[in-house]
């Protein structure tokens, strides 16, 4: 089985996943990234400069290594998910689901059927008309990843149902906008610590995956201890690129 076909069923079956989000619309970073540890990345089209060429680009070197990566799409419209799921992504994280019905709208959208994601066969994800509808059809729903990004406490609210649609595979708290959403500006909040243990019950309650994001290994050891969360989006590669370049730095700035 490949990475990128047992991506989802590796999510599902609770094994600690370590990615990160790419915010650098570059292909070569994502073909750097294929040859590290990280389980996925995720390229952010919600708050980086990522157009359709962008993403065609950084989804064909994934798909050409069999590395996984998701895309969370700018807005959870029937549009962006076609997009993003045509060019090859193996995921979608949406933004924003703080109701049922948002959640049930991304799961039918990123799947194909009536009234769903439109189908092409003619498509990178469906391998350039070398695969026949079946098991695309099929594909499309035993490997294609959503996770519902839980960002408002609305969404905190309707967490129970948002869990429990078919097709949504986890629910990804969102601990900046919660927290900003619940009028604070730090992340430490006793009702962000209370939404991720309300969030994450309904998540196993579901046998869905909890996912967050975290500034670093140390907070996903903790989180993972706390709150029960398996799949990290870990800072960025621009936190990453600056604390390197800092690190060297400073070693080298040391010598005497």
């Amino acid at each position: 089985m490949s990475n990128l076909s047992g991506f989802k069923q590796k999510m599902l079956s609770g094994e600690n996943l370590a990615g990160t989000f790419l915010k650098t619309p570059n292909y070569i970073l994502v073909e750097v990234l294929a040859q590290s540890k990280l389980d996925f990345i995720c390229l952010d089209a919600e708050h980086s400069p990522f157009d359709r060429a962008a993403l065609d680009q950084c989804l064909s070197i994934s798909r050409a290594l069999d590395f996984p990566v998701l895309v969370r799409v700018g807005e959870g419209s029937a549009k962006e998910i076609l997009w993003a799921l045509d060019c090859g992504a193996v995921g979608l994280v949406i933004p924003h689901v703080d109701t049922p019905e948002k959640a049930k709208f991304a799961s039918k959208s990123a799947r194909y059927g009536l009234g769903g994601r439109g189908f092409a066969g003619s498509t990178r994800w469906a391998g350039y008309a070398t695969e026949h509808m079946p098991s695309i059809i099929k594909r499309s729903y035993e490997e294609t990843v959503v996770l519902a990004q839980i960002e408002e406490p609305a969404g905190v609210e309707k967490a129970s149902e948002i869990a429990a649609i078919p097709g949504i595979d986890g629910l990804f708290v969102g601990p900046a906008d919660l927290s900003v959403g619940y009028g604070y500006d730090h992340q430490n909040s006793d009702e962000l610590k209370a939404a991720l243990i309300s969030v994450g019950e309904a998540t196993r309650k579901a046998n869905k995956t909890f996912v967050s994001f975290v500034s670093n290994p140390e907070k996903a050891r903790e989180w993972s201890q706390d709150f029960g969360i398996t799949m990290f989006f870990i800072s960025s590669e621009h936190n990453w690129l600056r604390d390197t370049a800092n690190a060297v730095a400073d070693k080298v700035h040391e010598i005497k």
